[in-house]
């Protein structure tokens, strides 16, 4: 059984016995007192904390307009476990990754509509601001300290940062400052739009930038939800040093036919 089918069979479980009440199925009660006995305890625990898991998860659901029949949905289970599933197998899987991929493009659709046109009115009146410099990309940003003219990186550099992270509403969704420890990457495995603005600072400049989608993560929903798709984000970035690049060892190689070459 896939991770998914798993997922959705834990899922259904609190609908089974929130619903059997009103499908009246004897061989499923629902208890109206508060168990007493360890064991019992324990299974209402286990009932209420899926129920909590379902809850939320069908809730999400219902936001972007993705219902589904819950009363179907909890024959489906019952069904199932009295071994009488009006599906196969494999007609199950089909039709459990085939929704998951419609609510995962609608979900995508609306979040990204919302993102993009709060990111696109942000940007606007950002580039408006005194100070605030726009690059061909539609890169955004602005110089908040200025250090003495050190070294400039290279998107091939490693350089090391101290930064912040947030959307256009605050919400801070990364921060090395927080963490206490800087970070430290090669520039180039980074997003676009870190690629390009890091290699306007020098070494001691502090930056604020605003990255349009197309230079972040574009449709892509990241950390979990914490970045929506299409979001438009903000970070501060510290420019702390460039690091040395690794030497690459020499090739430990024979040349073919050296010693022939030099003969005669």
């Amino acid at each position: 059984m896939s991770y998914l089918k798993k997922t959705f069979a834990i899922s259904i479980i609190a609908l089974a016995i929130s619903g059997c009440t009103q499908e009246k199925q004897e061989a499923y009660p629902v208890s109206e007192q508060v168990p007493t006995e360890e064991q019992a305890k324990m299974a209402y625990a286990l009932g209420a904390s899926v129920g909590t898991f379902v809850g939320g998860n069908l809730d999400e659901q219902d936001k972007m307009d993705f219902v589904l029949d819950r009363q179907l949905v909890i024959a489906g289970f019952v069904d199932s476990l009295k071994d009488t599933s009006k599906l196969s197998d494999e007609e199950t899987e089909e039709l459990l990754m085939a929704m998951q991929k419609q609510y995962t493009e609608l979900k995508t659709s609306k979040l990204g509509a919302a993102s993009q046109a709060e990111g696109d009115a942000y940007r606007e009146e950002n580039a408006a601001k005194d100070g605030v410099q726009v690059t061909e990309s539609g890169l955004q940003y602005e110089v908040l300290t200025a250090g003495e003219g050190g070294a400039k990186p290279t998107a091939e550099d490693v350089v090391e940062v101290h930064y912040e992270g947030t959307l256009i509403d605050g919400s801070v969704f990364d921060s090395s400052v927080e963490r206490g420890k800087p970070a430290v990457f090669p520039l180039n495995r980074v997003i676009a739009g870190w690629t390009e603005g890091v290699q306007l600072m020098s070494v001691g400049d502090k930056y604020r930038f605003v990255i349009p989608p197309e230079l972040a993560y574009g449709d892509r929903e990241v950390g979990n939800g914490a970045i929506p798709p299409k979001s438009t984000l903000v970070f501060e970035v510290e420019l702390l040093d460039i690091k040395e690049k690794p030497e690459q060892p020499a090739a430990d190689v024979e040349v073919e036919g050296e010693g022939e070459a030099n003969q005669g």
